[in-house]
């Protein structure tokens, strides 16, 4: 489905070893859940956590969520025996970490096949490939790593995120001009929703897909922040009445509330209102 179309409001990190979290991830309100493989897993529990994740994938029960697999970078000890293992498991995407150039891509194909790629943008020379990267034919996402992209950068955290407009812009051009999906970083105070709200606010006004989450507490924020407001939807109906019935008499541009409708608005509209409808029929399954 189109990523204008298909939510992806709340994408929800669950450590890939844990069977209570991957149990518990059943019944969440998430649009997409990413299995970790990778920072969530220590060392010494890494192939433990392959098996896991790969029986709790197999026994099913996620429903209509994405399910996306984080594997440790190819570069790791653990690398490529996870994709070897995503390979075989119920995964609707595989996601690798510090993806720098399409090459890397091309790496992991070698491996996983036609398994669609999400791509961890995380690095200063993944912003400045992005648009690479994203055009990638096996890449089918991206997910901002905020905090590694921040250290990397030597930045200072600013509620405003003025130190990652580049890099968060860069990446939304490439994620749009091949029509990806992408979805923001996580906010790290888990307890601090008015914080969330607002970082989710920004990250939706830039034309962000949704948001990544850290802890079940933060879901029915971003699935707020990332959904079509009432308004928004009353709105859409009444832009694609109004064009209906201009065009009707052989005009292009409407008005409604005092504001010119042309295709585009109304093309626009349509992306709002199948965004609801599916946004319905996910809480409905």
């Amino acid at each position: 489905m189109d990523p204008r179309q298909r939510p992806y409001r709340s994408v929800l990190y669950i450590p890939g070893s844990r069977d209570r979290a991957l149990e518990k991830a059943r019944n969440l309100p998430v649009d997409a859940i990413i299995f970790d493989l990778e920072d969530a897993v220590s060392a010494d529990e890494k192939d433990n956590a392959r098996e896991t994740l790969k029986a709790a994938l197999a026994v099913g029960g996620y429903g209509a969520r994405v399910k996306i697999v984080r594997i440790n970078g190819l570069d790791t000890e653990w690398g490529r025996a996870d994709a070897e293992a995503v390979r075989n498991m119920d995964a609707d995407v595989v996601l690798l970490p510090k993806v720098n150039a399409a090459s890397d891509v091309d790496e992991l194909a070698k491996i996983t096949g036609d398994l669609p790629i999400w791509a961890m943008m995380e690095t200063p020379r993944g912003m400045l490939n992005a648009a690479e990267i994203a055009a990638h034919p096996l890449t089918a996402g991206f997910v901002m790593g905020t905090n590694d992209l921040a250290k990397e950068l030597q930045t200072r955290f600013r509620p405003d995120r003025l130190p990652l407009m580049t890099s968060l812009g860069l990446c939304l051009l490439a994620a749009k001009a091949e029509g990806i999906v992408i979805v923001d970083g996580v906010y790290n105070a888990f307890k601090d929703a008015e914080g969330l709200a607002a970082e989710c606010e920004q990250g939706r006004d830039m034309g962000f897909d949704g948001k990544t989450l850290i802890h079940p507490a933060q879901v029915d924020v971003a699935n707020t922040a990332f959904a079509p407001t009432e308004s928004e939807i009353d709105l859409a109906r009444r832009q694609i009445q109004a064009f209906q019935e201009v065009k009707a008499q052989g005009q292009g541009v409407a008005v409604v509330d005092g504001k010119i409708v042309e295709n585009l608005h109304v093309e626009t509209a349509r992306e709002i209102l199948a965004k609801a409808e599916a946004i319905l029929d996910l809480q409905a399954g």
